[in-house]
């Protein structure tokens, strides 16, 4: 097993994971509550990374991050050093390619909400951003829970964009599904399978435990509403 893979995947998923929820939490309010006509241009927008090719994407996040390109030059100015083959890169590619996992679940979760409570809120005078989070997201944790546990559990798997902008550099760039893709090259095929073991191992046990805690949520908000009714 490749530890040094291993510590580089985790750090990925995790970076990747916070960052999300930094940024997933204001789009997916946007998304489920924004009147605007063309909103679906930008929910379009969020989900390509569902639909096209990580390749693809790793292109133009390549290009993207290049010396040429405005991103390029000011991180260069500002870092000392290019975006593209180094983790910061890395992250950056992580975070639009696993975009849709954390705003999809979560923008659904808060479009669930009662609107009586959050207009209940407002009529008491609580400004929005208090009531986003003392109304919306105590109510809507089962989706956010489930974005950031998706969002961590898809970096951990990621292979085409990873290798794009990231390359195969030892100790900085290189993860667990890279490893995989080298030791089959090399025909290291029972190391390969021990680490693609772990990995299958590791997802369907985040799996089960998201689908297992939703389910649970369902059932405690059904039985709240029967005794209500009651």
């Amino acid at each position: 097993m490749n530890w040094q893979a291993v510590a580089t995947t985790l750090k990925l998923a995790s970076a990747t994971s916070i960052i999300l929820m930094i940024i997933g939490l204001p789009v997916s309010y946007w998304v489920a509550f924004s009147k605007w006509r063309w909103k679906f241009l930008v929910e379009a927008v969020v989900a390509l990374p569902l639909v096209l090719p990580p390749t693809v994407l790793g292109f133009y996040i390549l290009l993207a991050m290049g010396p040429q390109s405005p991103l390029g030059r000011s991180y260069e100015s500002f870092a000392g050093h290019g975006l593209p083959f180094t983790f910061e890169g890395l992250v950056v590619a992580s975070v639009l390619y696993s975009l849709p996992f954390a705003v999809q679940p979560i923008a659904a979760a808060f479009g669930s909400v009662d609107r009586k409570f959050i207009e209940a809120s407002w009529m008491l005078g609580v400004s929005n951003l208090e009531t986003f989070f003392r109304v919306i997201v105590p109510q809507s944790w089962a989706g956010v829970m489930t974005g950031l546990v998706l969002s961590f559990a898809h970096t951990l798997g990621e292979f085409g964009v990873v290798l794009m902008v990231g390359g195969n550099i030892p100790g900085v760039t290189r993860t667990l599904s890279i490893d995989i893709y080298d030791q089959v090259q090399g025909l290291n095929y029972s190391g390969a399978a021990r680490t693609s073991a772990m990995l299958l191992i590791v997802s369907f046990v985040i799996l089960s435990i998201v689908y297992g805690f939703n389910r649970k949520v369902w059932l405690f908000a059904a039985d709240r509403r029967h005794r209500q009714d009651v």
